[in-house]
C-alpha cells in the first residue's frame, strides 16, 4: 500500500437551502489519503512490473523482428496478442527501445508505404542485432532454468 501524500482538499459545507458555500470562504485543509496500487487493473489483467518489461522489451524486438521487418504498432500488437494481453507497449515506451537500438546498430530503420499510402516507419534486424539476440536468449533461459528449478524444489 502506497499513501499519496497531502491532497489538496477544499471543504464545502451546505447552508440550509441546499447550497453549496463559496469556496474563497472556506479554509483549505490537508489531508493523507491511502491509494491502494495493485498489481492488478481494473479489467484484472495481471501488470507486469516496470522493471521486468524493461529489461525485457528489447530482446521481444529482436526476436519478434527476427521474422522479418516491421513497424511500431505492429509490434505492439504482436507483444499483447503473444502476451493474451498482459503486455500493453506504449509508443511512448516502444519508440526509445527503437531509437536506442538502432543508434547501437542493432536494428536498422526505413521509411515505407503502408497499404493505404500512409508512411511508416519499419524496423528490420542488423547482424550485430541477430548477435545480440542470441546473446539475450541465452541469458534469458539461464534466468528461466534457474526460476523453474526453484519452483520444481518448492513442490517436492
Amino acid at each position: 500500500m502506497s499513501e499519496i501524500d497531502f491532497f489538496d482538499v477544499q471543504s464545502r459545507q451546505a447552508g440550509q437551502s441546499g447550497q453549496v458555500s463559496d469556496s474563497k470562504s472556506l479554509p483549505r485543509r490537508r489531508e493523507n489519503f491511502p491509494l491502494d496500487i495493485h498489481l492488478v487493473s481494473m479489467y484484472r489483467v495481471p501488470m507486469i512490473r516496470k522493471e521486468l518489461v524493461a529489461a525485457s522489451a528489447e530482446p521481444m524486438i529482436l526476436s519478434l523482428l527476427a521474422h522479418g521487418e516491421s513497424y511500431g504498432y505492429a509490434i505492439i500488437q504482436e507483444v499483447k496478442a503473444r502476451s493474451g494481453g498482459k503486455l500493453q507497449w506504449t509508443d511512448g515506451m516502444l519508440y526509445p527501445v527503437l531509437h536506442r537500438m538502432e543508434h547501437r546498430g542493432l536494428i536498422k530503420s526505413r521509411w515505407g508505404e503502408s497499404e493505404t499510402g500512409r508512411k511508416r516507419k519499419y524496423y528490420s534486424l542488423k547482424k550485430d542485432g541477430k548477435t545480440a539476440m542470441a546473446k539475450h536468449h541465452e541469458q534469458w533461459s539461464l534466468v528461466h532454468g534457474v526460476l523453474a528449478g526453484l519452483k520444481k524444489e518448492q513442490y517436492v
